[in-house]
């Protein structure tokens, strides 16, 4: 496990002249475009160190993300490769086995799970299964040896959370949260020019993330027990993390309310949207909004000098961002997002370095998506003062 919860930097005065600002655009459009395309020219600092085999990833759960996204992401990462997969359907292990060339012998259901800690070619195993199980898997993970990934929400419970990071202390290993934007460019150029008041200091925040949910909708999402609740565990978590490593700050309280069933009957356990307000200790505050009903998908930042925003702002690719200056500061490459996070996670592991997205940072946002439920709930304030301060620091 980690010892550090994250990485700061200190931040210089970058802006005071002309010559600082054209340094500040050079190095945010290196740090957060170039740097992490696959076919970078860039040096990584692994270069050197050339591993005599990629690090093999294990993917627990072949649902539509896993599918989609990881496997073929997988095809492209430099540090790691596709390993092995865990399912409880033997048709899915057949089919990945073929498509993907995976032995017979690192193929598990959730029964043989644990023999994986035999298996020296499975180094990270990546939980990808309904929220509700992420606890065990990661539990059983960390007994077997393994430096483990963790799809978000991390928990659908403080407590949950609190014991995976304890499991993974306690094996020694290595532990991320699938937090792919930290390592996508436009976000992270959010982060930047957030942190470094490029614009001067943030006085308003908004996020929305939302899709309508229909026929294509994972049934396990509506259902209260595996998915621990609606959008914002799903989307609305995006928001919350898009104005806290913008903002550079966690809230000292928030208010929100649900918003109405919209008449399709599918919302029977969880709520339909949700609305919320974060107040930060400097007075200002950042309006978010999550839906099953509504195709959103932004995060602006408006300042005492201008505003910045992203829109489309959290899906897998296409997004696109702009400036109130068109200074150009948000015109960046789309990249494979989660071929950059698993190869992120991968030098973590190689170089024991660590990660920019611990479970410690699970673990703050679990307990801050229980106080946006507690004050939507109650219809009052929610204090978020004993919040863990664990934001992602970025270098300018």
């Amino acid at each position: 496990m980690c010892s550090k919860p994250f990485r700061h930097f200190p931040m210089p005065d970058l802006l005071t002249s002309d010559t600082s600002r054209r340094e500040f655009m050079r190095t945010l459009s290196l740090g957060a475009g170039a740097s992490l395309l696959g076919a970078s020219a860039l040096a990584s600092p692994l270069d050197w160190l050339a591993p005599e085999r990629k690090l093999g990833v294990a993917l627990v759960g072949l649902g539509n993300y896993s599918t989609g996204q990881l496997a073929p992401a997988l095809q492209q990462t430099k540090y790691c490769q596709l390993a092995g997969v865990v399912t409880g359907s033997p048709a899915k292990a057949a089919q990945w086995q073929k498509q993907y060339g995976i032995p017979a012998k690192n193929c598990y259901d959730y029964q043989t799970f644990d023999r994986i800690i035999d298996n020296p070619a499975i180094d990270i195993v990546y939980v990808v299964l309904p929220n509700a199980l992420h606890a065990e898997y990661v539990v059983r993970a960390a007994q077997a040896g393994k430096h483990v990934i963790c799809e978000k929400p991390m928990a659908t419970s403080v407590a949950d959370a609190r014991r995976m990071i304890a499991a993974m202390q306690k094996a020694g290993k290595k532990f991320s949260v699938g937090y792919r934007l930290h390592f996508e460019p436009h976000n992270q150029a959010m982060m930047r020019l957030g942190q470094t008041q490029a614009y001067g200091k943030i006085t308003h925040l908004a996020a929305d993330n939302g899709f309508r949910f229909g026929s294509g909708g994972t049934p396990w999402r509506l259902n209260k027990k595996l998915s621990g609740g609606g959008p914002l565990m799903d989307m609305g978590i995006y928001c919350l993390q898009g104005c806290l490593y913008t903002k550079g700050q966690v809230p000292v309280s928030v208010t929100a309310k649900f918003t109405p069933e919209t008449g399709t009957g599918i919302f029977k356990e969880v709520e339909a949207g949700l609305n919320w307000q974060l107040r930060f200790a400097d007075g200002s505050v950042a309006d978010c909004r999550t839906s099953y009903t509504e195709n959103v998908s932004r995060l602006r930042a408006e300042t005492a000098n201008g505003w910045f925003e992203l829109e489309p702002a959290f899906g897998y690719g296409g997004l696109a961002g702009r400036t109130s200056k068109n200074d150009g500061l948000l015109n960046l490459p789309n990249i494979n997002q989660q071929a950059a996070q698993l190869d992120d996670f991968a030098q973590c592991v190689l170089l024991n370095k660590p990660t920019r997205v611990p479970g410690e940072m699970g673990l703050r946002d679990v307990q801050l998506l229980e106080a946006i439920y507690r004050a939507a709930e109650t219809g009052q304030s929610a204090a978020t003062t004993d919040v863990v301060q664990l934001i992602d620091r970025v270098k300018p």
